[in-house]
């Protein structure tokens, strides 16, 4: 099957959503067609040309767009001066919020992939009138448990670079939450110190991709690098702005409310959020859902998860939205 072939957008431009912020969006596809928007992962990635090959241009209007702080919205995460207080989960879906009003569309399929699955999700839960279904991949959901995982289970299967990761930390702070010692350290008013910590946490990334080290291209950008790392530990650090103290989060607690909504979720089977069924047991607590487990992918599912991807929307188009 494939991906679409390569298109160009429509229409594009900047919205202000308050607080200073100017979300970057752009529409491709069918001016006509039944609205789609994409969710970018990170937090703190951008959003890429590849993901409107997704969806069957003459069936769809497909939306994409930077979250705040990412891409090319404005002020970039990438400027210490940034105000991080004003970019969490809320805020990015008022900003979704704004740009469906903008675009004058009443309901949307919600793409995501990785954090944009945990941000469609949260979006649907609380906002399920405008949700007309979710195809989401990496599926996510924001959880301390996904969180505690990332950031200290996977020490046990790369104990070397994990060794490195934590190195880059203080010794009063290797007891607590990492990503919020490394968010402390990227906050530094010393570049010196904001540079070896982004350049730190990528560096960790990528080794649980796993790849080797310094190997994503993407994180050989200063600017983007840091602002990566910034948001990312921004989040991870608060527990993804839906903390309620429960260790295995709202977006799981809250399955039900996506009841009515059908949606589709395509997985690598050695994704590590699977050591802690987290797909499994959304799929579980949410019966319109369907999951697909392609064998031998990780977080990103390869060949198999885009045909499955391209799949689920293609099923969709033929539905009203």
């Amino acid at each position: 099957m494939g991906l679409y072939p390569e298109i160009e957008p429509y229409d594009h431009g900047m919205l202000d959503v308050g607080d200073g912020n100017r979300v970057h969006w752009e529409t491709s596809g069918n001016p006509r067609g039944k609205p789609a928007v994409v969710l970018h992962g990170g937090p703190g990635s951008r959003t890429s040309p590849n993901l409107r090959r997704y969806f069957d241009p003459a069936a769809y209007r497909i939306v994409l767009l930077d979250q705040r702080g990412a891409g090319r919205s404005t002020p970039p995460a990438s400027d210490h001066g940034t105000d991080m207080s004003v970019n969490t989960t809320a805020h990015l879906m008022a900003d979704l919020e704004r740009l469906r009003a903008h675009l004058g569309i009443e309901r949307w399929l919600v793409w995501g992939v990785s954090w944009g699955s945990v941000l469609g999700l949260r979006y649907a839960q609380t906002h399920p009138g405008v949700v007309s279904e979710l195809v989401l991949t990496g599926v996510a959901t924001g959880s301390d448990a996904e969180v505690a995982l990332l950031t200290r289970g996977l020490g046990k299967i790369f104990p070397e670079a994990y060794a490195r990761f934590l190195a880059g930390l203080p010794a009063d702070e290797l007891g607590g939450n990492p990503a919020a010692a490394y968010n402390r350290l990227l906050e530094s008013p010393d570049a010196a110190v904001r540079e070896r910590a982004a350049r730190a946490w990528t560096d960790w990334e990528t080794a649980t991709i796993p790849a080797p080290p310094r190997s994503v291209a993407r994180f050989e950008d200063p600017d983007f690098r840091f602002g990566f790392a910034r948001t990312v530990t921004h989040y991870w650090g608060n527990d993804h702005f839906l903390g309620d103290g429960n260790d295995e989060g709202v977006v799981l607690r809250d399955a039900h409310l996506l009841k009515g909504i059908p949606g589709t979720l395509v997985q690598g089977s050695l994704d590590f959020g699977n050591l802690l069924g987290i797909v499994w047991r959304l799929h579980h607590a949410w019966p319109d859902s369907d999951l697909v487990i392609v064998d031998e992918a990780g977080h990103d599912a390869g060949a198999i998860g885009d045909d499955a991807l391209v799949a689920a929307t293609d099923r969709y188009a033929r539905t009203e939205a």
